[in-house]
């Protein structure tokens, strides 16, 4: 397959030519510079060219959500910046996004509507499964036949968006045996990034959250542990590193599972 930039137009493009994308697709921070989960945004848009939707993104009129800000408290500056995103989002007359990071859909869908900002926003795991459930994405699953799949459910997509279903299903299609850990969906256990803690220094403790989050993964025998967020992703591949089971234990997010999947 061609390189999967090579079509990628931004919604300044589809303006200029009259247009507008079915859906876009919102990057998130982690998904434009962090190198793990640029490999998520690649086998994303890998499936949504497989599926033939026609998608834009804002490149660089794309900036952050604010939702690290609004963790750490900086509720001005959440403002200025979600603000500054839903001017740009109006302007295009944006109507529905999708987005890989849990964090951006979150905010997106919850916060930005009484600053002006309605739109209908789904999480990449949703989307994929619409386009499964309307025959225009095909999932040939041999390829993880026989292994363990255990999902860490995302904070932002379980506990605060009630969505268990979507990535589970997703997964079904692979022909893997879904084990589950002991803390999940309900009662799902923070990969430790969630709350702005990503970015700042740990606090004093017995253990990593990560850490500790990794341990019940492992307990599960897994050979793949499955996110659907970066951050999760990137907390995770750090866990089992510090494990010393990288060899042993994959991390992927769901959508580089499906991707895999494809003869792309």
């Amino acid at each position: 397959m061609a390189n999967t930039t090579d079509s990628i137009r931004t919604m300044a493009q589809w303006a200029q030519e009259g247009n507008s994308p079915e859906v876009l697709f919102w990057v998130g921070c982690a998904g434009s510079f962090d190198d793990r989960a640029k490999k998520i945004t690649k086998a994303f848009v890998q499936l949504l060219q497989k599926a033939e939707v026609g998608f834009a993104v804002l490149g660089p009129e794309e900036s952050c959500t604010g939702d690290p800000a609004k963790r750490a408290g900086n509720e001005f500056l959440f403002q200025m910046q979600a603000m500054t995103n839903i001017e740009t989002l109006n302007t295009y007359g944006v109507k529905k996004i999708v987005t890989t990071c849990p964090h951006c859909f979150n905010t997106l869908k919850n916060e930005y509507p009484s600053l002006g900002g309605q739109y209908v926003v789904m999480h990449h795991t949703q989307f994929l499964k619409n386009l499964i459930a309307e025959g225009r994405l095909h999932i040939e699953g041999g390829h993880y036949k026989g292994k363990k799949i255990t999902f860490h459910d995302p904070c932002y997509l379980g506990r605060a968006n009630n969505e268990y279903q979507a990535p589970r299903a997703l997964l079904e299609k692979l022909e893997a045996e879904l084990v589950e850990m002991k803390s999940c969906k309900q009662k799902g256990l923070c990969c430790g990034a969630g709350g702005a803690q990503m970015f700042k220094e740990a606090e004093a403790g017995d253990k990593e959250i990560n850490i500790a989050r990794t341990e019940e993964a492992l307990d599960t025998q897994a050979d793949v542990i499955a996110a659907g967020c970066p951050f999760c992703n990137t907390m995770l591949h750090d866990g089992v590193k510090t494990k010393e089971k990288e060899g042993k234990v994959a991390v992927m997010d769901i959508a580089q599972l499906l991707a895999q999947t494809e003869d792309l």
